[in-house]
């Protein structure tokens, strides 16, 4: 059964925004959230340096420190698994497919995902949501490239 992108943005919509005004109340000391729910200094560019590129991206840590960490409830950590197995999905069947043309396509519902988890992990984690922010664009490079994408999956 293949997903239905349109669905699967849909979805990621209903539950970004769902997110966010669940995350809006709970600002903290953090200050402004954007209309997004997220601070905004993590929307920034992350500064370069060594921690910057891919190489210095570990994802089994980062995968270990999402699922170890306290600020995600045991339920939204479920759905945010499945989240990220539908997405997976999309860029399986894209890279599958042969396609380089379209992957823009997909930037929209990786953005979506990865500014829920910030906004989820920003107060009760704030050093797991700066490593997210900052490891963003590395993340979305293994995942458009078909090489680097398969070696992780």
């Amino acid at each position: 059964m293949t997903a239905n992108p349109r669905r699967t943005i849909r979805v990621l919509i209903v539950v970004l925004a769902a997110g966010c005004a669940g995350a809006s109340g709970a600002q903290g000391t953090r200050g402004a959230l954007t209309p997004l729910g997220v601070a905004p200094d993590l929307l920034r560019p992350a500064p370069e340096g060594p921690r910057a590129g891919a190489a210095g991206l570990d994802v089994e840590s980062l995968k270990a420190r999402l699922r170890d960490t306290d600020a995600i409830g045991v339920f939204t950590k479920l759905a945010l698994s499945n989240q990220m197995d539908d997405l997976l999905q999309l860029f399986r069947a894209h890279h599958a497919g042969g396609r380089d043309t379209d992957i823009a396509f997909l930037r929209q519902p990786y953005d979506m995902l990865v500014l829920k988890v910030l906004a989820l992990v920003q107060d009760g984690d704030p050093s797991l949501a700066r490593t997210i922010s900052g490891s963003r664009e590395a993340i979305w490079n293994i995942l458009a490239d078909p090489l680097k994408f398969s070696a992780l999956v």
